[in-house]
């Protein structure tokens, strides 16, 4: 194997785990949102405070220019699950990049 594509292959394989943690950290960070709209955890602990900003600090920027675009559809907001259909056609793209 040629190091260069040996190189690229590494890049594109860390890349697609790197978007798959992505997806992860979306799932949390909606999980929480939910669980602190329904009042099961409180804001108030350190704890969930600390978890809740970190999520939010990590997912807002990609999620902001999302719901700009898609209109909240009857108070759910969809932009989580656009970025998450968005990173999948990724790494389908980087999976093909592989082959």
């Amino acid at each position: 194997m040629h190091p260069f594509s040996a190189l690229l292959s590494a890049f594109i394989e860390v890349s697609y785990m790197m978007l798959d943690f992505y997806v992860w950290i979306l799932i949390i960070s909606a999980a929480l949102s939910w669980l602190v709209a329904f009042n099961i955890i409180n804001t108030h602990n350190r704890l969930v405070r600390i978890i809740g900003d970190f999520t939010y600090r990590l997912t807002e920027p990609l999620l902001r220019p999302i719901r700009r675009i898609l209109p909240p559809f009857g108070g759910v907001d969809l932009s989580t699950l656009a970025l998450i259909f968005i990173i999948m056609f990724l790494q389908s793209f980087l999976r093909h990049l592989m082959i």
